[in-house]
C-alpha cells in the first residue's frame, strides 16, 4: 500500500488513538508506504468535546497548545524521515455549527499546511460518530428517521464544502455508521440522494478530492467511505486512498484488501 493520507496518532489525539506520531510513521515505512500524511484534529470549543475529552480535562487552551506542538513535531519528523518516506502535514477539521469556520481558518492561517481534510462529525451539534445515544439525540432532532437524519447531515456537509472548499472531504458518508442499517443503498430516498449527487458536482466544481476511506470495514460495513455508488457518480474525484488509522494496528499488512475496491 503506497500512500494514506488520514490518521491521528495518541500522543496529538489522546483517547482517541494511540502510538506517538513518530511510532504511527516508522509503522509506515515498515509497511513500504510511500506518502504518509498526519492529520490531527483541530481544536474544538469545549462545549462539543468528547467524554474522553472530558476525562483527560482537555479544555480548549490546552488543545490549541497541543495542535501547536504537533505541527512543530511533524515537520521535524519529515526532516528527520525524508530520505524514506514522504511526510504531507494537514489536519482535521470539524464543521459543527458556522462559527467552527473561525476555528477552521485559524489553523489554516497560523500553520504551514499542506492540506486539510474536511469532515463532518456532528448534525444538529450532536455527535453521529461517537456512539448509539448521541446518533439517535441527533436522529430526533432531524424528526426521528435516519432519512430526515441523513438529509440533515449532507445538508451540513453541503454548508461545511461551501465554507471551507476542503481539498480532501472526509469520510463523505460517514452518518451511515450508527443508523439502524448502514448497508442501505441510499437511491431509494429520492431527497437523499439528491442531496448526495449535489455534494458531489459542488465537490467536482472546485476540484476537490474525495477519500477513499476504510475505517468503516474496521467498524464492520462491507464497503468503504463512500459507498461504491456513489464513488460510480463522480469517480473522476476519487483519488485518494486514507486507512484513517488511529493507531499502529490500524494498518493494514498489504494493500490487498484496499486494492479489492478500486
Amino acid at each position: 500500500m503506497p500512500f494514506s493520507h488520514h490518521s491521528h496518532s495518541g500522543q496529538f489525539c489522546p483517547g482517541h488513538a494511540s502510538n506517538t506520531l513518530e511510532e504511527m510513521i516508522r509503522t509506515a515505512i515498515a509497511k513500504r508506504m510511500e506518502v504518509f500524511a498526519p492529520t490531527e484534529h483541530m481544536p474544538r470549543h469545549d462545549e462539543d468535546r468528547y467524554p474522553e475529552e472530558i476525562e483527560l480535562g482537555l479544555e480548549y487552551n490546552k488543545s490549541e497548545v497541543s495542535h501547536g506542538e504537533y505541527f512543530e513535531e511533524a515537520k521535524r519528523l519529515r526532516k528527520k524521515f525524508q530520505p524514506r518516506i514522504k511526510i504531507v502535514i494537514g489536519f482535521e477539521s470539524d464543521w459543527i455549527r458556522p462559527r467552527s469556520l473561525d476555528l477552521i481558518n485559524l489553523s489554516i492561517q497560523r500553520y504551514n499546511i499542506d492540506f486539510f481534510v474536511g469532515s463532518v462529525h456532528h448534525v444538529h451539534t450532536k455527535p453521529i460518530d461517537f456512539d448509539q445515544a448521541g446518533y439517535e439525540a441527533a436522529r430526533d432532532i432531524a424528526g426521528g428517521s435516519d432519512q430526515q437524519l441523513f438529509g440533515d447531515y449532507f445538508d451540513a456537509q453541503l454548508a461545511m464544502l461551501q465554507a471551507t472548499k476542503p481539498p480532501v472531504v472526509g469520510h463523505f458518508d460517514l452518518i451511515r455508521l450508527k443508523s439502524e442499517n448502514p448497508e442501505r443503498s441510499f437511491q431509494p430516498w429520492q431527497d437523499v440522494w439528491g442531496r448526495i449527487v449535489r455534494n458531489l458536482e459542488y465537490i467536482a466544481s472546485y476540484g476537490g478530492l474525495l477519500e477513499v476511506n476504510f475505517a468503516s470495514l474496521r467498524k464492520g460495513m462491507s464497503e468503504p467511505y463512500p459507498k461504491d455508488e456513489i464513488a460510480k457518480v463522480r469517480r473522476f474525484i476519487l483519488q485518494c486512498v486514507y486507512v484513517d488509522s488511529n493507531g499502529e494496528t490500524d494498518f493494514p499488512d498489504d494493500g490487498g484488501q484496499i486494492l479489492s475496491f478500486r
